[in-house]
């Protein structure tokens, strides 16, 4: 009987099986790192670097698997006819057909959510779990509310989807919402009267209003204004050369945007002339001073001040002394704010050089506040010729005060003003160093009277409302000052912090090379093993 002539090629089919299997530790350190780049543990490093090993690897098993079966055709013959075979397939079987049960299972519930009731909140801190307060609010809807979300492309938009799902998922349906893109469609954001990105708009039968930004606090309030709208009447006071509220006049600015804005969350403005009326009227939610260009009089400040000591809200933009008619004249509503609130206008002009033009002051640091929880990290506020803000060593009794916005340390307060800005500099002793306060609150407890003092008007007019987060700082200002913030008062959470500790680079390259070879490959080393033992003994 002839023997069986052997394939010459066979003696290498032990190369093409390695390399395969190198290729397949290759693919998995490759596939391992992409993962790793995707969860940001590399900062500055892409993924797209490693597309083409990662191809290189796969398209390697392929030809490495393919060479072995050309080399070894009657190993593969008896491979797939053998009994290991039948029962790899029986297994695979099995495996494919609890996977495709996963798979359906996972896709029933997430389309019908309703289907097995109430979503599991698994997360430490209950973060994905509305506050009663909220839910209360959704079971008392009257009518059907329709949000719409204000979202550019340029805004990730994935936590609000998440919470507007969660409002709608607790609401009897009596919640939806959309998003729309306001660069894409302007004419709906200008219908809307919202101003900026991020906003969301709120809308109940004739009724509507605006929550400022995302959180499950500021939606759950604007909701509840939206359940018991009420007149919320704004004063601006007039007669001192302020911004015109209907527009930019002559030598004036305007806040035509800024009062657009307010009207559309249901405030009522006015404007109001202390020495013509002598009083305040008792719906005022706060008073708003908006750049004048001559002093406040002492008998309007005394109007304001009876106002403030009965609970009443200022919020105050006053320019830097050169940029107004001031002149050398005293500024009695400064030396109110000192003497009563320890908060200090102080006679100079901000320079910042971190800016692209010095006089434009940006705002690179925001102390925790209601008026700042949405600026903080995403927007800052540019002034024109700005003043800087000064706040008391000892404030006076029961007065808190808390700065806002300040510039960065590459600033200084100019205090030699002339009308010659390109030579100007820091003068120490003379000139006050940044950091600068940019805008100051305060509170006085026993009254609980508020004020918001800003050292420049420029930043709300119409021209650079909408510019980084000018309107909202304004907006939040005057509802933190009418106390529109806290309708309801929602128990904040303790957010649990998990970050990716840094580790030496050996030792990660050891857990790397442990997770993914070592406890992988010892396992394949034992099935193999098992696996020629059984073979031996038939």
């Amino acid at each position: 009987m002839a023997r069986k002539k052997k394939n010459p090629a066979a003696r290498y089919a032990f190369l093409a099986l390695g390399l395969a299997g190198l290729a397949c530790v290759s693919t998995a350190l490759l596939g391992a790192a992409r993962g790793l780049i995707a969860l940001d543990m590399f900062p500055g490093q892409t993924a797209d670097a490693l597309t083409l090993p990662l191809q290189i690897s796969l398209g390697s098993i392929v030809l490495g698997l393919a060479a072995y079966a050309f080399m070894m055709p009657d190993t593969i013959r008896r491979f797939i006819s053998g009994r290991q075979a039948r029962y790899g397939s029986n297994s695979l079987i099995m495996v494919l057909a609890f996977t495709g049960i996963l798979i359906v299972i996972n896709l029933l519930a997430f389309q019908n959510p309703k289907f097995l009731g109430a979503p599991w909140d698994m997360t430490e801190d209950k973060s994905n779990t509305l506050a009663p307060e909220t839910l209360q609010a959704l079971a008392t809807l009257p009518e059907n509310v329709k949000a719409t979300a204000f979202y550019s492309i340029n805004l990730p938009r994935s936590n609000a989807e998440e919470l507007l799902a969660r409002f709608k998922d607790n609401s009897n349906e009596k919640f939806d919402y959309e998003f729309i893109d306001p660069d894409q469609n302007p004419i709906a954001a200008r219908e809307a009267g919202v101003t900026g990105d991020g906003k969301i708009l709120l809308v109940m039968g004739n009724q509507k209003e605006i929550a400022s930004f995302v959180s499950e606090t500021e939606l759950t309030e604007t909701l509840i204004r939206l359940i018991s709208p009420e007149a919320r009447a704004l004063y601006f006071l007039q007669g001192h050369g302020e911004a015109a509220l209907e527009g930019a006049g002559q030598d004036q600015i305007g806040l035509a945007t800024a009062k657009r804005t307010l009207e559309s969350k249901n405030y009522t403005i006015n404007p109001i002339n202390l020495l013509a009326e002598n009083q305040i009227p008792e719906d005022a939610l706060a008073i708003v001073i908006a750049g004048p260009k001559k002093p406040v009089s002492r008998t309007e400040v005394i109007i304001l001040k009876k106002y403030l000591d009965a609970g009443g809200s200022l919020v105050i933009m006053e320019d830097p002394r050169i940029s107004t008619e001031f002149g050398e004249s005293q500024d009695p509503l400064a030396e109110y704010l000192e003497q009563d609130w320890g908060i200090i206008l102080n006679e100079d002009v901000i320079f910042d050089l971190s800016s692209q033009q010095p006089l434009n002051a940006i705002s690179t640091y925001a102390n925790e506040h209601p008026i700042t929880q949405n600026l903080s990290q995403n927007y800052s506020v540019v002034m024109p010729q700005a003043r800087s803000i000064g706040t008391s060593q000892t404030p006076p009794e029961n007065v808190v005060l808390t700065p806002l916005i300040s510039t960065s340390d590459n600033s200084w307060g100019e205090t030699n003003l002339t009308s010659d800005t390109d030579q100007v500099a820091y003068d120490e002793g003379t000139d006050l160093l940044g950091p600068l306060n940019m805008a100051v609150a305060g509170e006085n407890t026993a009254t609980e009277a508020r004020i918001v003092v800003f050292g420049n008007s420029l930043f709300a007019s119409d021209e650079l409302f909408d510019v980084l987060g000018n309107g909202n700082m304004f907006v939040n200002s005057v509802d933190w000052g009418a106390e529109q913030e806290s309708l309801i008062n929602i128990t904040p959470r303790d957010q649990v912090t998990r970050i990716f500790r840094q580790i030496p680079p050996f030792q990660f390259i050891m857990i790397i090379i442990l997770s993914i070879l070592v406890l992988p490959g010892a396992i394949v080393f034992m099935g193999i093993s098992a696996w020629l033992a059984r073979r031996k003994r038939g």
